[in-house]
């Protein structure tokens, strides 16, 4: 059996990977700092090793890695506006402590690295094929960290140590921990409980994947053969559409009279990914859609599963202001 480390297993998609290694016969060991609460793995924590702790602890990062055979790397501080309350914080959880996690796993005899990069590494982009080949234009610190990340890790790649980044586009769908501030999700709660959904431009388009399937990936890279991903970078995307077509697709899965309210936004980053790379290599095709996604939460929201969309809890600015993790010194 083999043993897999995941550092942020607690959080958005950590939750949705960790039943699916179990399923497949991984020995997992979870470490978490539980900013979110430990709800996402409620359900699997007695059959996992869950270790309540911050990747930036070096000594107890070291004890954990002993005997591991792979680490998924999720951890961070994740997106930019979470990013921007603390940048320094920023840097130090997102990029460096990937580079001490590199050199502990490798001293460890750890044989495979998956990093959880971002879509969000090539910015502004005025057409719609965005490649792993294509220029990168970070723009937030959270951007940055991610391609700073990035060449760490493909510059650790050895035949003992097999590397590989994955830019996923932005995540959606239905998580024991869930997460209502990502364009998808944001839509369909605001739809469904208040009927109504501002869209901010809305022609800015985002790459989106379904939880599944980007976690369905994560599980692909485990076993996928060294000489096609080491120091591999791969986008993970299933579809590109502009905020206002998220918005359209809501109100057609929500239905009633739910209001689409547009209004002049700055942010004008788009990024339309695609994955050919991924389904060309690797023989991996995401199956399902944002229209999946939208489903699954709203099939959460009917059946009661998400009782208060407005507790912190699902909206991670407002968690790190108040447990004042985010706040700059």
């Amino acid at each position: 059996m083999k043993k897999v480390l995941v550092t942020g297993i607690a959080g958005y998609a950590g939750s949705v990977l960790a039943p699916k290694l179990l399923k497949n016969g991984y020995d997992v060991t979870g470490l978490d700092t539980m900013w979110f609460t430990s709800r996402g793995v409620d359900s699997v924590k007695d059959k996992i090793t869950l270790i309540e702790g911050d990747i930036r602890d070096s000594g107890l990062v070291k004890r954990i890695m002993v005997g591991q055979d792979a680490v998924i790397h999720l951890a961070n501080i994740s997106n930019d506006p979470s990013s921007e309350l603390n940048p320094q914080l920023t840097k130090e959880v997102n990029y460096e402590s990937t580079i001490s996690l590199l050199k502990l796993a490798k001293d460890a005899g750890v044989s495979r690295f998956i990093y959880a990069s971002s879509g969000s590494v090539y910015g502004i982009k005025d057409f719609d094929n965005v490649t792993e080949e294509s220029t990168l234009n970070p723009l937030t610190i959270y951007s940055k960290t991610k391609v700073w990340s990035e060449e760490v890790v493909s510059r650790a790649n050895s035949k003992d140590f097999t590397t590989v980044s994955v830019r996923p586009g932005t995540h959606c769908g239905y998580s024991p921990r869930l997460r209502l501030d990502l364009i998808t999700n944001i839509l369909t709660a605001n739809a469904i409980t208040k009927g109504k959904m501002i869209v901010k431009g809305g022609n800015q388009k985002r790459p989106s994947i379904h939880l599944e399937d980007i976690t369905n990936f994560y599980m692909h890279l485990l076993d996928s053969p060294q000489d096609l991903i080491g120091g591999e970078i791969f986008n993970a995307n299933s579809q590109n559409l502009s905020i206002l077509e998220i918005a359209q697709e809501v109100k057609d899965v929500v239905g009633g009279d739910v209001e689409i309210d547009v209004s002049p936004h700055p942010d004008a980053r788009s990024y339309p990914m695609v994955s050919d790379k991924m389904q060309r290599v690797l023989g991996f095709k995401p199956k399902r859609t944002v229209r999946d996604a939208i489903s699954d939460l709203a099939s959460a929201f009917e059946s009661k599963i998400i009782m208060d969309p407005k507790n912190p809890i699902y909206h991670n600015v407002e968690q790190m202001k108040i447990l004042g993790i985010g706040k700059n010194e």
